[in-house]
Order: structure tokens, then sequence, then C-alpha cells
């Protein structure tokens, strides 16, 4: 009887179309509507569209300073996104500006969260923060090098070289704490390559939208058409970034797949792991090969299983064998660009180390090099005559030498080899979860592969693998916290013993 008079209050409650009825609602539609007209008359479409993305706009705040994590996924996020928007908003718009305002917003979400009690900075005092500290004061010391010309150029270079390494670092350190925010971070990062991808899939088999085909018609889209055949560049920055951030991805979701997670996990992070290489051999880039390669040969050493170690050995050999000594698929254009990475005379191979030994001459007499962000193609815009601007540095790290000199070069290589090798070696002898263990092999594998094929192409420092890459970073070295939260209650009677 309870249950039939509730089904009949139910029935009897006011609707919100029954409030229309009302005339004080009636009249409050009409003038949301009136307004509404208003800013699209005055304002244009952008105005009418900014207009209903208000609402929106609020509730993300909200919720942004409810959950301060929500930050790092909205930089994680805008590092796949934004610089591919490009292509389609005017030049004058500064999307640069609203990665700044992301990380803006997330400390400042952070703060408030603990407004009335002290921060707990605790997590994020690590070696890895001290390095990110280092290297970015290194760039800031970069602004008294007399060979900058553009205090423009060093400031854009420095915020993409140094400052986001800075400050995501801590935020990693400070929100992924445990298993269950690795596994949504490691979702987040599959999903948004499996856009990627299928994004890649339409370019090659629908062709490239109105505002693509623009940009393919600059002097940066050129490069994207080989013989008639389009190489895929995704919603990114071109071909190159594309790749390569596809490989890192499929290296991190293959190994994931067999780390003993769900059968409904392990589907979802081998389809992304099979786009993930679909997308990079669409991408045409040939040094995205290393990555896998590079990759899976440090998975194979930190399993620490000397039946695995032979056979990954033997299977990367044959791949290896398969790309530098057949012609097998050769007719396919892919396959053969891939291929073409492994030729030693190749003609693109030559000019860069042509470029190299230009640029070698050059810095002979400058340690500290010519000047953050005043090499390769990115400082035409504010040194369109410049030496630097017009030698091409390709590489990751030839970029960094041309710009911060050996000193810098030599800086960057310690940080990053000093990260790989603590976090390979707490990986194989310090984490006791055999799934975390997995996980985090997964990250070390993919990015000792971006770190090889940096030597040529500038990726490592790119969005949105250079997001990726930073946050691994963090991860790596905070192993042994996830370790804990894992296995709270072994680790706790081990040191009691």
């Amino acid at each position: 009887m309870r249950q039939s008079d509730e089904n009949i209050r139910q029935f009897n409650q006011i609707s919100g179309s029954d409030r229309l009825r009302k005339p004080k609602y009636l009249v409050l539609l009409v003038a949301i509507l009136g307004i509404s007209f208003w800013f699209m008359m005055k304002l244009g479409v952008a105005g009418g569209i900014g207009l209903i993305a208000l609402p929106l706009l609020f509730w993300y705040f909200y919720w942004l300073f409810s959950k301060p994590i929500i930050g790092f996924y909205s930089i994680l996020i805008a590092g796949f996104a934004l610089l591919g928007l490009s292509r389609y908003i005017p030049d004058n718009i500064q999307l640069g500006m609203f990665v700044d305002a992301l990380f803006f917003l997330s400390y400042l979400a952070l703060f408030f969260s603990k407004f009335y009690e002290r921060i707990d900075w605790s997590p994020a005092k690590k070696d890895i923060t001290l390095l990110a500290a280092i290297w970015l004061g290194y760039g800031l010391l970069q602004v008294l090098n007399p060979e900058v010309q553009s205090r423009a150029a060093w400031l854009s270079g420095v915020r993409g070289i140094s400052l986001y390494m800075m400050l995501l670092v801590p935020l990693v350190l400070m929100f992924i704490d445990d298993n269950r925010k690795l596994d949504r971070f490691l979702f987040v990062w599959g999903l948004f390559s499996l856009f990627a991808s299928l994004k890649a899939v339409m370019q090659v088999t629908l062709g490239p939208d109105p505002w693509e085909k623009a940009w393919l018609a600059t002097d940066e889209g050129l490069t994207h058409i080989i013989f008639g055949n389009l190489r895929a560049f995704s919603f990114m920055t071109d071909a190159g970034q594309f790749g390569a951030n596809q490989g890192y991805s499929a290296v991190m979701a293959t190994i994931v797949a067999f780390s003993g997670i769900s059968s409904g996990k392990k589907i979802f992070f081998l389809t992304v792991a099979a786009l993930g290489f679909l997308g990079m051999f669409l991408s045409g880039t040939r040094g995205a090969i290393s990555i896998p390669l590079a990759g899976f040969f440090l998975f194979f050493i930190l399993r620490k299983n000397l039946v695995v170690m032979i056979s990954g050995f033997v299977l990367l050999l044959v791949i290896f064998a398969f790309f530098k000594f057949t012609y097998i698929g050769q007719n396919n254009q892919f396959i053969r660009r891939m291929r073409s990475a492994f030729n030693p005379n190749d003609p693109s191979l030559q000019v860069r180390i042509n470029n190299q030994r230009i640029l070698q001459d050059y810095l002979k007499t400058r340690p500290f090099g010519g000047g953050i962000g005043h090499a390769g193609a990115k400082a035409r815009q504010y040194l369109p005559n410049a030496f630097l601007s017009n030698v091409p540095t390709d590489s990751w790290y030839v970029m960094i030498w041309a710009e911060q000199g050996i000193v810098g070069l030599v800086l960057h290589l310690f940080i990053l080899f000093y990260i790989m090798i603590k976090g390979s070696f707490l990986i194989m002898f310090r984490v006791r979860d055999p799934v975390l263990k997995m996980k985090m092999t997964a990250l070390a594998a993919g990015m000792f592969g971006v770190m090889v094929a940096s030597y040529g192409n500038a990726v490592l420092g790119t969005m949105p693998t250079s997001f990726l890459i930073y946050t691994t970073m963090a991860l790596l070295l905070n192993v042994k916290v996830l370790d804990q939260a894992a296995n709270p209650e072994k680790i706790e009677s081990e040191n009691k013993i």
C-alpha cells in the first residue's frame, strides 16, 4: 500500500513542462532566450556559443576546485588536442597561454582545496622535483646568454622545455599516489591514443578536412605528402609527433595488457596497442620504429627472466632483419618508408649529418648554445634571418645542443639517464607488487623508446609526448609510494622485522 501511495505521489508531482504554464516561469524562459539572441546578434556565433558554454564552464570550475586532480587531467587532455586546434582557429589566438592558464588553475585549486589547513608538500619532495628545478634554473639563466637575440623567443621556448616539467612533476607526485589513480591515468592516456589513431584512419581513408588541406599547403604541411601519399598526423602538430606518440602508447598498452588486469581492461589496452601501431605506420614517421624496438628491448631486460629475454631478443632481431635485409611488403608505402630508416645511405640522413657538422662548427665557441627558442624553424617567427633559424635541427638532442650548448646537453642527458637507470633499478629490485611492476615496466619501456627516437625527431619535448614523459618520470621515481599503497600490510610487517 505504501508503495502504491508513493507511485501516486510521483505522478502528482509537477513536471518541468507544467511549470512553464505559470506566467513567471514562461517570462523567465523568454527572457533567457531574448538575452541569448541579443548576445548572438552583438557578439556573433562565437559569442552565442560562449554564452551556451558558460554553464559548462561554471560546472568545470566547481569540480576543479572540489577535486584538483581534474586540473592534471585537463592539462593532459590539452596536450593531446590543443596544438592541433591551431589549424581551426585564427593565428592571433595564443593557445600556449591556455596551457599556462590550466597549470595556474590547477595549483590554485590545490591551494583552495586546503584553504583551512596547511598543504602537505612532502609527497613532492623527491629527487625528480630537484632535477626538474635544476633544469628549470639552467633554462632561466639562459636569458643571460649573450647569444640570446630575442627575449620573446627565449620565453616561448623555456616554457615547453623547462617550465612545464617543473610544474607537472609536483602535481603527479601529489595526485597519483595509488594503483587506482595510476590506472585512471593509463586509461585516459589510452583513450586519447585511440581517438588519435581513429582520426588518422579517417584522414587516410576519407581524406583531410578543408582546414587540414589548407595546412597541408603550407611549408610545414608540404612534407606530409610524399609521392601523392598522405602521412597521417591526426589532431597533433605533425606526423612525426603523431607517429612517435602512437608508438609510445602502443608499447605502454601492450605491456599493461599483460600485467594481470581484468579481461575487460585487457581488451581495451590491446585495442589501444593495435591501433597505436597502426597509427605509427600511417604516420610514415621512420624514426618511430625505434620506439617499439628500444622499448621492448628494455622490457625484456627488466623482466629478469632468461627465457623471456632470449625469446624477446630473437623476436627483435627478426623484426630488424625484416626491415634491414628483406624487401617483403615493399609495395606498401608505409613499410617502404619505415624500411628507409635502416638505410645508412638514405639522403635524408645524410642531410641531417651535414647539418650537425654545420652546427658543430658554430657551437665550438658557444658552450651555452645559441639561446633557447633560437634554433630551427620555430625560431623564424622571431628571428627569420638568424643563423640558427635557418639550420634544421630535426633531432631533439641536436636542438638542445644548438640552443643550450654542450653544457645544457650534458645536463639534459644526465637527468634522463638518471631517471631511467634509477627507475629501472627500482622496478627490478624494489617493487613487490607484480601487477604494479608490469605497469611501471610499461612506462619505463615507453620512455626509453622515446629517448632513442628523439635522436631522429624532436618528439620528447612536444605535447602530448612531453606531458606523458614528465608524468612517467615522476611515477618512476615515486614507485616506492605506489608499491606501499598496493601492499601496505606486507611492507609494514617487513619494516617491523
